[in-house]
């Protein structure tokens, strides 16, 4: 049972690492945007779903944080994630939890990036672009590539912490599995 737990992980692990490069290099592209794999189009459209509820928690701090809000719910409900589930499941739901951060940190650098270009299609006409109006108010519309930069490489560094713990795991438990290796036992908070 624990060899067939084994080959799940290594599985769920090279699918991780396909998303994760698709999402480090394609998914910049308008191309790659447009025929994304199915997996990465479902979590897209939850974190849109997220993105715009975040205008309206935050519209109530006013302008500034209305169009600051959705991209920061983005972050704050994956990290809250990460709270809760290493305090309730521990370190191995740090494969998910990181993975979802660095795909929300990759999708608002491109949202970012995009500011003063205002290439990307937006869910209205109408709608006013988060980034071109933050960059815009803040007087940085000129340093938006870099911001971008920044935060495409945080979202590339999670998903790499993703990716690691999945091999930690992986690499532990065969260990356990075939030379008999116990891990160190964790003591619970």
């Amino acid at each position: 049972m624990k060899r067939a737990f084994i080959v799940f992980q290594v599985i769920i692990l090279l699918l991780l690492v396909y998303f994760s490069w698709y999402l480090a290099t394609d998914y910049r592209t308008p191309h790659g945007r447009r025929d994304m794999p199915f997996v990465i189009w479902i979590i897209d459209t939850i974190n849109l779903f997220i993105h715009e509820g975040g205008h309206g928690i935050f519209g109530i701090f006013g302008r500034f944080m209305h169009f600051l809000g959705g991209s920061l719910i983005q972050v704050v409900i994956p990290v809250a994630a990460i709270v809760v589930f290493l305090r309730t499941s521990g370190l191995r739901s740090l494969i998910g939890t990181l993975y979802w951060l660095g795909h929300n940190l990759i999708n608002i650098s491109i949202y970012i990036d995009d500011a003063p270009k205002q290439q990307l299609t937006l869910i209205s006409r109408h709608a006013m672009h988060d980034w071109r109006w933050l960059c815009g108010y803040m007087g940085i519309l000129d340093s938006a590539e870099d911001i971008a930069a920044f935060v495409s490489l945080l979202g590339v560094l999670s998903l790499m912490g993703a990716i690691g713990v999945g091999i930690y795991f992986i690499v532990r438990d065969v260990r356990e599995e075939f030379h008999g290796v116990q891990p160190p036992q964790t003591f619970v908070p």
